[in-house]
């Protein structure tokens, strides 16, 4: 336990630095700088790790709330840089491997797949698919349509239209995928009667970064999503828990959903991912009659084989890939 506790001070301390040292950047916008304290900071919190970030002091919170926002903007312009970098290309689609976490995007999307087919009762063949907060680079909706659902239909939502018409241009070269995927600048809680032609929903780890927002997102898909429909929700665990919000299932649960599993990812894949389904007794008042729960008493924990040695030469070859791109910052 000593062990443990001087191990999390160590990586609180380390965090912290980082974030001083983020906080003092002129912009975030991707430049070496930039991109050498944010692949500081991933490999810093990828790797498993005994602490809890919910249970850190006021002070440690306050400091990972002000890092979550800016690893959000910081992401978001990364996102937009390369989504301009790529729509230069005759076939944007055909170049998508030029962002340095495309593949994490890939394993991420596989994974999410495979427990939606596994948990979800009956299987899973949606028709309409929504993605809310999909941003400049829609790589989840691109993969997911590209490789695991071929016949799917995908909405993609996002506050930003600047973002909207980023990730629009990507699909013009690919008439299959650009008919399937259209693009609408939107705030969830705007959205109502949409939401219940889905059968799977799709919430990014930045859409509501406080706890709070975050259970009222929840909410409110769980008032108007069809019964039934499926929530994929990102999150994170561990050290994890200082790049990306952390989604409690309890809220998922009192939000209308049925949790089905649960699964923290050990490798390259950072997020989280929590499978959901919209449960009968929660209608489009809000009002929930009897409560959410998790599936057969306790959701199960889905932990994937550890790939800890591949994961930091992955995370060798990033910072490496960073270095060497030809981009102009």
């Amino acid at each position: 336990m000593e062990f443990q506790n001087k191990e999390v001070d160590a990586l609180v301390q380390r965090i912290t630095g980082l974030h001083a040292a983020i906080s003092k950047l002129p912009s975030l916008s991707p430049c070496p700088d930039v991109n050498a304290l944010f692949t500081d900071l991933v490999t810093a919190c990828v790797p498993p790790s005994p602490v809890d970030v919910t249970k850190l002091g006021p002070e440690a919170q306050e400091m990972r709330e002000g890092l979550i926002r800016l690893c959000s903007e910081a992401e978001g312009k990364l996102e937009a840089h390369y989504s301009d970098m790529l729509a230069a290309f005759d076939n944007p689609l055909d170049h998508l491997g030029m962002f340095p976490y495309y593949s994490n995007y890939i394993n991420l999307s596989k994974l999410e797949y495979e427990l939606l087919a596994r948990y979800v009762p009956g299987g899973i063949a949606p028709a309409r698919v929504a993605f809310i907060g999909s941003g400049p680079l829609p790589f989840s909706s691109f993969v997911l349509a590209a490789r695991h659902l071929p016949d799917t239909m995908f909405d993609n939502y996002d506050l930003c239209a600047a973002a909207n018409d980023r990730a629009s241009k990507l699909f013009r070269a690919d008439k299959d995928l650009g008919a399937r995927m259209s693009f609408h600048t939107a705030d969830v809680a705007e959205l109502r009667e949409e939401l219940a032609a889905y059968d799977v929903v799709f919430l990014a780890a930045l859409v509501g970064m406080a706890a709070e927002e975050k259970a009222r997102v929840i909410a409110h898909l769980g008032a108007h999503m069809a019964d039934g429909a499926a929530l994929v929700v990102r999150s994170a665990h561990g050290a994890r828990g200082f790049l990306y919000p952390i989604v409690d299932p309890e809220d998922i649960g009192r939000g209308g959903f049925e949790v089905l599993a649960v699964c923290h990812p050990d490798d390259d894949v950072v997020n989280s991912v929590i499978i959901a389904r919209k449960s009968s007794d929660v209608h489009a008042d809000g009002l929930q009659h009897g409560r959410g729960q998790c599936a057969r008493g306790t959701a199960p924990v889905v932990s994937p084989p550890c790939r800890f040695g591949e994961m930091v030469v992955d995370l060798s070859q990033k910072r490496e890939e960073f270095a060497n791109a030809e981009v102009a910052f």
